[in-house]
């Protein structure tokens, strides 16, 4: 039994160490060398994303690119160069950009997933990172062929394009709302609409498919308001909201049907509206579930459509809706429900980011700005956060500059009082001016020579050596002041007192040289959290200042400006620490150049009382007798 649990043991070992040696293929494997950078892109339908459990299909994916999972300096300006390919690592899938902006690191793009299945998960890569790629775009390619119109709004002042395809643009520009909740969309003020043009592939049949499907925001939950109409002689189909409650209208030979109404939308937030028509009913959907059903047909129609309203006969808008508007669709097919759960879901703000998750980035590395999450931090700065940091920088560069130069200055003091405490000692008796010299510039000429020049520029460097110098000074002057060279009286106690005052002036001039410079350490200490702080808290202000003012709380929003605004907190306390400990740091040396100070200071005047009062008094007596 212990041979066979070896065996087992060793077998599972070698397994173990083949899978860690053989690298994983579809790991390795890279479509095209051009490109430089990828990354895996995992649409969740499990209940930890989308949380849709029927089956979706081929559905065009959303993706939200933004400097927390796209690196747009490294690719081209216009977004060209970004490629999707399937999981297999060779199938391109079509795609087209609805808007990309480098500057301001923000871009939708729309990506055509052949099979996105329920409650699993399903991959495909991002490739990009090639300055010599053409564009390949195809926006035809990633709608299926029962799609007869989608319109993005992203045009700003000019006519919705349709990227279906078939060319059905609108007739004319509405007003642009900016920072929807995907990108540009439009703003209705009850005043205004956009007329959709008949043409063939708009033309519906009686009872025949149908699917037509928009985000909206209602700013006004009062009165009739039309958000979709089409009308033709007896027949009409209208999208409608009665006081908030939405609902479909389908008017069919003169007799009208509406479906039943539930809970009112929301006013100032984002709902994804949508119909379907499938033979004999008619379902409208709200956010993805089932809000109210009706047993109605299509209406035949091959007529102009409005959106937001409609004209009445003297030109003016009936009925205008008042919100904004975004990603209209309208196809001539049924859409299942797992498409429009998925399309709400994965669309949606709070829920997109967890339904289509980037993987990690693979591939060449960043040039300039960091990469990873460093990168994503300071490509959020806002200009507030650099002056901040860049006042932190100086605030560091100084703070790092007087610790360097103090550090010096004060071992260069310590050296020198060595040095010139061990010469004192061995040449110094009982006359204490032995080795001033005033008329020497380096304290190797004052003794002879008899130290090396390290030494004697040491010396001269000693605070000890300037104190010395002081009081010899003041010996000689104190001499010739009361006697004459024949004197043979002692100095007074008044001269020795004024010997120790001057001494004593020099070690306070001597200690201001020693703490020069070091407030500045305590300013940056004391005051680099707090101006960090300040950074912080004005970036967190601005971060949500933009979400409020573009309406839409997105946490891939508003994580990368709070975590920028967070780094002037971070650099603030990474000025003061280094700063604190640097501080601490030099005053315990500060304070052993000032121990020594007073300790040699103390002991010059003891000397000077002790050897010229005795010599004088000896003297005096030699002579008497």
């Amino acid at each position: 039994m212990i041979r066979t649990t070896r065996n087992w043991l060793k077998n599972a070992l070698l397994a173990m160490l083949a899978c860690l040696c053989v690298p994983n293929a579809a790991h390795a494997a890279w479509w095209k060398s051009d490109w430089a950078l990828r990354k895996k892109i995992t649409v969740d339908t499990t209940s930890n994303g989308a949380g849709v459990t029927e089956s979706v299909g081929g559905v065009p994916v959303l993706v939200r690119l933004h400097v927390g999972n796209f690196q747009f300096d490294l690719a081209k300006q216009d977004g060209s160069d970004i490629r999707f390919v399937n999981a297999d690592d060779k199938t391109v899938l079509p795609h087209h950009i609805a808007s990309y902006d480098a500057m301001l690191g923000e871009a939708f793009v729309w990506v055509r997933v052949p099979e996105v299945k329920g409650a699993a998960q399903t991959i495909f890569w991002l490739y990009y990172g090639n300055q010599a790629a053409p564009s390949a775009e195809n926006s035809k390619g990633t709608y299926d062929a029962g799609t007869e119109l989608v319109w993005h709004f992203g045009e700003r002042g000019q006519p919705a394009r349709d990227f279906s395809g078939n060319e059905n643009n609108a007739a004319n520009a509405g007003i642009p709302a900016e920072g929807t909740l995907i990108g540009t969309g439009l703003h209705f003020d009850g005043k205004s609409l956009v007329s959709v043009p008949a043409s063939p592939s708009l033309a519906w049949s009686a009872n025949g498919p149908m699917t037509w499907s928009v985000w909206v925001k209602p700013a006004d939950a009062r009165g009739h308001l039309i958000l979709f109409s089409r009308r033709e002689g007896q027949n009409a189909f209208s999208i409608v909201t009665e006081a908030g409650v939405p609902f479909v209208e389908v008017t069919s030979g003169g007799t009208v049907s509406r479906t039943p109404g539930a809970a009112p939308l929301v006013a100032n937030a984002w709902h994804h509206v949508a119909a379907v028509a499938d033979g004999g009913t008619v379902t409208l959907w709200i956010d993805g579930q089932v809000y109210g059903k009706m047993e109605a047909g299509l209406p035949a129609l091959n007529s102009p459509a409005t959106l937001g309203g409609e004209r009445a006969a003297d030109g003016t808008v009936a009925s205008g809706f008042n919100g904004d508007v975004v990603e209209m669709e309208l196809a001539g097919a049924v859409r299942s429900a797992g498409y429009l759960k998925f399309e709400a879901m994965t669309q949606g703000g709070e829920s997109g980011p967890k339904s289509v998750v980037f993987g990690e980035e693979e591939g060449g590395k960043r040039s300039g700005g960091g990469s990873g999450y460093i990168g994503v931090i300071v490509r959020s700065l806002t200009a507030d956060g650099w002056v901040v940091i860049c006042l932190l920088a100086v605030m560091s560069v100084l703070s790092i500059t007087v610790m360097v130069l103090k550090n010096r200055y004060i071992a260069g003091a310590l050296k020198g009082n060595e040095c010139f405490l061990r010469l004192f000692e061995e040449r110094v008796g009982d006359d204490l001016t032995v080795l001033e010299s005033a008329a020497t510039q380096h304290f190797s000429s004052s003794v002879g020579g008899e130290l090396s020049k390290e030494d004697g520029n040491a010396v001269s460097l000693s605070p000890l050596y300037r104190l010395y110098h002081i009081g010899a000074r003041e010996i000689r002057k104190r001499i010739a002041e009361e006697h004459d060279v024949h004197s043979k009286k002692p100095l007074s106690g008044a001269a020795i007192r004024a010997i120790n005052v001057s001494m004593d002036a020099g070690r306070a001039r001597e200690l201001q040289r020693l703490q020069k410079w070091m407030v500045l350490l305590t300013i940056a200490i004391s005051g680099g959290p707090f101006l960090g702080l300040l950074g912080t808290v004005v970036g967190v202000m601005i971060t949500f200042a933009a979400v409020a003012q573009a309406g839409d709380v997105n946490v891939n929003a508003i994580a990368p400006g709070i975590a920028a605004a967070l780094l002037a907190t971070v650099a603030g306390l990474a000025v003061a620490i280094p700063a604190l400990f640097g501080y601490n740091y030099l005053l315990s040396r500060l304070k052993e150049v000032t121990v020594d100070m007073q300790v040699f200071v103390d002991e010059f005047v003891a000397k000077v009382t002790e050897f010229y009062s005795k010599r004088r008094e000896k003297s005096a007596v030699s002579v008497e007798v």
